[in-house]
């Protein structure tokens, strides 16, 4: 480019952009960003959904039955529950969907648009026509656009043109109407593309379904979701469990038939069997937990993208973060200036700002950009214009002419002026000290001077950047920086706080066994200063970005069990440490921002993008999105993480356990010689307490007291270990036995078959309820988990003894589920076996904490 071939600028700050009546009236009118919505989840297609599971076909089999028996009554009774099982499946999926709705709305690309005069960053489906937007490198564009200013934009259009290699874009285009995508240099932004390279401002001309990419039909890059391994897992339980119950139903029905002769009431008794034992709730209970696990997240300013970083959060071993805006406000001021080894410090209010400091802080302005989002530049402007307002170092008519950005293998960039004159070109460099001292040739006393000036600077937790210029009166531009005459000018260091959240949150980590490591561009000495600031520890042994590519695989894996600190780090290299720390057996979570940071958010087993200053290919690579850039927002999804998979585990371990006896004393009585204990009225029953206690109770219980304060939990563990699937079954076969005596002893005492039916239902859906309470903690004692709160709990359980004592004791209730009746001492001594039934679980837990506390 030569100095003829000018970059056309843009004042920003001139612009108005819509107003907020203006954006209303054009939603009303014109309607969302958005291509059309998938309607696979309205009621419809979700009753049918809900028609084709297995209990629902399983109760119409039984009702059917019921009709060509004769029995008009068990007929209507079950065919009308069909009702009640369908909304209430009903309810859990229309749950999922409008969580997984809401967050679906979450997770769409961000926009930076100018409305009434203000930049606001806004979710990319509320861009309207006429909005003027601000892209960048990362950014994808929301909507069909023209160009108004441009400066180096490179565009990636391959979701429409298929072409991989980027394309350049520049302004001057004269028509309002949409071109047709593709071709270098034309003025067109297209939705769905993705900007490589540079920035630029746009006027949006069509939205939604008036894109090419609407006109097209392209769904915007929908990502397949592949099972996690919990679901994997849950999967195959499922499936085990469901050959088994088909296999002992068949048996059940061979038998009945043989033995007893009735093959119709064979049928039914394989139905009520089947019924009992077939896990249909397991995994209508991961989704349910994931989706609203996920919401629940989001509630924390944490935005899941993958189910799979759910489980994963549990496992979190060590949290890679970056310093500035994660563990600092991103809010810098400039603190200290350094010319010519005399330093001056900026303290509030200022009475004068000293002449021979100007031209450092007239220089680090022209080397930023003019309207500038990055903090550093930020507080260089507002310096400025507090105190050069009134002298010769502001250049509000200079013209921008050439830019040389940062490169990974120079961390300096380069600005090219125009001045009012028009004699001549005034370069303006900021970057690192080390890469300023390399542009200015100084000589190797001075760099170590210089270098010893930084570390100064650099050990109170100053972010510190040198500053130079040259001139230049060429005809075509230096095809690197490194062809300019620089002089040194002096060095700035700024402060950027510490979130007041981290040093809790960092305590918080290590009291959970999770290693916390800082990587930052910064200097070393910058970087360990802000280390010990946010409580980060050990803080002291620093690996710099040199020193690790110097280092091979097998020595990087031994330097990252003791280093925490990662200093003057370039993007790609953070893939490596990923690796390195994958390599040494650790479950990773990885923070970013930027389109190079990309390769390692989808190699860390937990990527976490910035949601703020974040780039939309950052956002769509990582597992996480942080809404508020805080690592406090990190931590909280790590601690929410666990109480997701511990109540997952708990509403599991309920599910199986409480099947042992309802299957047994679906089996056992038939192969005793017994009256059957069920019909497939009384599994209905029971399945009203099952379901909302697995979906709704135990997704609503609080954290453990110990959550925080236990390692993270192995990724190669398995959701239940051979002990624990022990455990549950024991659990479940004491509920059964008691049952089954209940039930034996009142036959033998000749209370006849449907009073000792009564009595076994009642002590059994006490025993069930009793497993509900017993199962809410793992560790805490059923004393202590009554005084938590959970209303979906005491919801189920005042409901399911309402219904008990309807069916108990009005009488044509009482003859559907083939009742005796039950007075009210027997009814204490089925509520004191049910409760006794699960007594020893408590007992269990009492002593095992006691032995803990010893």
């Amino acid at each position: 480019m030569t100095p003829n071939h000018r970059p056309k600028t843009f004042n920003i700050q001139s612009i108005r952009g819509l107003s907020a009546e203006e954006v209303s009236l054009r939603l009303i009118r014109e309607g969302y960003n958005e291509l059309p919505r998938d309607r696979r989840g309205n009621v419809l297609s979700l009753t049918l959904d809900v028609l084709k599971e297995p209990m629902f076909l399983l109760l119409f089999a039984a009702g059917v039955i019921y009709l060509v028996l004769g029995n008009l009554a068990e007929a209507a009774a079950l065919l009308l529950s069909l009702f009640g099982i369908v909304g209430i499946a009903l309810y859990q999926k229309q749950k999922v969907e409008r969580v997984l709705g809401a967050l679906q709305n979450l997770s769409s690309p961000r926009a930076l648009v100018i409305r009434d005069g203000s930049p606001v960053r806004i979710p990319g489906r509320e861009v309207v026509r006429g909005d003027i937007v601000v892209v960048s490198e990362g950014d994808r564009i929301p909507a069909d656009s023209v160009l108004l200013s441009a400066s180096g934009l490179m565009v990636d259009e391959s979701l429409l043109t298929g072409e991989s290699a980027a394309v350049r874009k520049i302004t001057g285009e004269k028509s309002t109407i949409m071109a047709r995508p593709g071709g270098e240099g034309t003025g067109f932004l297209y939705s769905g593309s993705v900007v490589v390279l540079g920035q630029g401002v746009a006027e949006v001309l069509e939205t939604g379904e008036g894109t090419e990419l609407g006109r097209i039909g392209i769904a915007v890059q929908k990502q397949a979701v592949e099972k996690t391994p919990l679901q994997q897992e849950t999967a195959r339980l499922v499936q085990m469990i469901a050959i088994g119950s088909l296999f002992v139903c068949a048996t059940v029905v061979f038998i009945y038939g043989l033995i007893r002769g009735g093959w119709l009431d064979g049928i039914l008794a394989g139905i009520t069997l089947a019924m009992a034992i077939l896990p249909e709730e397991f995994p209508v209970v991961l989704t349910l937990f994931l989706a609203v696990g996920a919401w629940r997240i989001s509630k924390q300013k944490v935005l899941t993208r993958r189910p799979s970083a759910i489980e994963a959060l549990g496992s979190a071993m060590v949290l890679c973060v970056d310093k500035t805006g994660t563990l600092t406000q991103n809010r810098m001021e400039v603190k200290k200036l350094l010319v010519d080894g005399t330093v001056f410090t900026v303290k509030q209010p200022l009475e004068q700002f000293p002449e021979a400091f100007h031209p450092l802080l007239e220089y680090s302005i022209l080397a930023s950009k003019v309207d500038p989002f990055d903090p550093m530049e930020i507080a260089f402007q507002d310096l400025g214009n507090k105190y050069l307002a009134q002298t010769e170092h502001l250049h509000s008519d200079w013209q921008l002419v050439q830019e040389y950005p940062l490169e990974p293998s120079l961390l300096a960039m380069s600005h090219v002026w125009r001045g009012s004159t028009g004699k001549g070109y005034v370069v303006a460099t900021k970057g690192a000290p080390e890469a300023i001292a390399e542009l200015c040739h100084l000589p190797e006393s001075r760099k170590e001077a210089l270098s010893r000036e930084a570390v100064l600077l650099g050990g109170e937790g100053l972010r510190v950047l040198g500053v130079a210029k040259a001139a230049f009166n060429g005809e075509t531009w230096p095809s690197i920086q490194h062809d300019f005459e620089f002089e040194f000018i002096g060095l700035i260091g700024l402060a950027d706080p510490i979130r007041p959240t981290v040093p809790p949150a960092l305590e918080e980590c290590y009291s959970a066994g999770i290693r916390v490591v800082m990587i930052t561009g910064d200097y070393p000495v910058t970087a360990r200063a802000i280390a010990r600031q946010a409580g980060l520890r050990p803080a002291e042994e620093v690996l710099n970005g040199n020193e690790l590519d110097s280092l091979t695989d097998a020595e990087l894996k031994e330097r990252i069990k003791t280093a925490n600190i990662f200093a003057r780090v370039v993007p790609e290299q953070k893939l490596r440490l990923v690796n390195a720390f994958k390599a040494n057996g650790q479950v990773v979570a990885m923070t970013g921002d930027g389109v190079n940071d990309a390769p390692a958010l989808k190699g860390a087993h937990i990527g976490v993008a910035m949601g703020k200053r974040g780039t939309d290919v950052a956002r769509e690579a990582s597992s996480l999105v942080l809404l508020d850039d805080d690592f406090a927002s990190i931590v909280h999804a790590v601690r929410l993480g666990r109480r997701i998979f511990d109540n997952l585990q708990k509403a599991m371990s309920y599910l199986l356990a409480v099947h042992v006896p309802i299957a047994g004393m679906s089996l056992i009585p038939l192969v005793l010689g017994w009256p059957l204990m069920f019909s497939p009225v009384h599994i209905v029953f029971l399945e009203f307490i099952i379901d909302p206690a697995s979906s709704l109770v135990f997704e609503a219980e609080g954290e453990e007291q110990n959550v925080m304060s236990r390692p993270p939990r192995s990724p190669a563990e398995p959701l239940f270990r051979r002990r624990a699937l022990i455990f549950l079954f024991l659990q479940g076969a004491v509920v059964l036995f008691v049952v089954l005596g209940v039930y034996g002893v009142a036959l033998y005492n000749g209370l006849g078959e449907n009073h000792a039916r009564a009595l076994a239902f009642t002590t059994l859906v006490i025993g069930n309820l009793a497993q509900i309470l017993t199962n809410r903690s793992q560790v805490d004692t059923l004393w202590v988990t009554l005084k938590k709160p959970n209303i979906a709990l005491w919801s189920v359980v005042g409901g399911t003894l309402a219904f008990l004592g309807l069916i108990l004791y009005i009488p044509w209730l009482r003859n559907l589920f083939q009742f005796g009746p039950v007075d009210f001492a027997e009814f204490l001594i089925a509520m004191i076996a049910g409760m006794a039934s699960v007594a020893w679980l408590e007992l269990y837990k009492l002593l095992k904490g006691r032995l803990k506390s010893v």
